[in-house]
């Protein structure tokens, strides 16, 4: 998927394909299982069939493959876009950017030391950042 618009996050995002277990607060029961597409300490991308829509409040739990237990942040949808019939991953999946809007002390510690390392390891970057 291509994305021409500009942009602007804090923190930059890895591409790390970990598990995430996705819970709209909206009182909606959808439980959704899928991986991130990339993320940061600001935030997670995921790729999920159905879409949902901006600001709603999400809940989530985060494998990071740490074997440590999953984090569970909380955050809203500030994005979504609808990916092309044409493409050959995944067409006519949604990708949700999801901004964290509540974690703890000790998961965003843990989430940085692991994107660090990733980094370190010379895991790719998403685009520029701001």
């Amino acid at each position: 998927m291509t994305w021409e618009g500009m942009d602007r996050r804090k923190f930059p995002r890895v591409m790390y394909p970990c598990m995430v277990k996705v819970v709209s607060s909206s009182g909606s029961e959808n439980i959704l299982l899928t991986h991130t597409e990339n993320i940061g300490l600001g935030g997670v991308c995921v790729t999920i069939k159905n879409e949902v829509k901006l600001f709603t409040p999400i809940e989530m739990e985060i494998d990071l493959l740490d074997c440590d237990e999953h984090i569970k942040p909380k955050g809203k949808v500030v994005w979504n876009v609808r990916r092309k019939a044409t493409e050959a991953v995944k067409p006519m999946f949604y990708d949700i950017g999801i901004e964290f809007t509540t974690i703890s002390q000790r998961d965003q510690t843990r989430l940085r030391d692991n994107l660090q390392r990733l980094i370190d390891k010379g895991a790719q970057l998403t685009k520029p950042y701001i």
